[in-house]
């Protein structure tokens, strides 16, 4: 058993957006790690990060995406840093399952993530937080991925599209 497709990115790729897109267009399920953290946890995960720190919520995300690589059939889309330890990737390669990576620039991110809003990982300076987390992040974001969509011109439907076509 295993996802699908399973989308990867940083905030303000679209993940959610192009996950439930695609879903539709597969006729199939879409799951959200970080939705279903919220739900499991009954609050927003910034409330997370406040009252019980970043470990705690890195392990409700590591069960969460434990349990949803198990989900047959679905389009997964994971939380920014879902895939950054080594056993979220290790459990990532050995799925089998199409890995597609949302790149995106910081310039088409920051009014999608909306940095004046609470992002835990974004405060203070919102866009060199963003970076930073990009510079760590993208070289696993691509070690990662069977394909990489550049998503900065592209509407969601061309993004829906560029994935489906590598999946037939």
């Amino acid at each position: 058993m295993t996802p699908r497709v399973i989308i990867i990115g940083p905030p303000g790729a679209g993940k959610s957006y192009v996950g439930a897109a695609l879903a539709r267009a597969l006729a199939c399920e879409f799951r959200d790690t970080d939705a279903l953290i919220e739900a499991q946890a009954g609050e927003e995960i910034s409330q997370i990060f406040f009252d019980k720190g970043e470990p705690y919520f890195r392990a409700l995300e590591a069960d969460v995406l434990t349990s949803e690589l198990a989900y047959d059939g679905a389009v997964l889309s994971l939380g920014g840093g879902a895939p950054l330890s080594e056993s979220a990737q290790l459990a990532l390669k050995s799925q089998g399952a199409p890995i597609v990576f949302l790149d995106v620039s910081l310039d088409i991110a920051a009014p999608r993530v909306g940095f004046n809003r609470a992002r835990p990982l974004l405060l203070n300076n919102p866009r060199a937080q963003w970076q930073q987390l990009m510079d760590v992040r993208r070289p696993i974001y691509e070690a990662l991925a069977t394909r990489v969509v550049k998503v900065d011109k592209l509407s969601v439907a061309d993004i829906v599209a560029a994935i489906e076509k590598e999946l037939l």
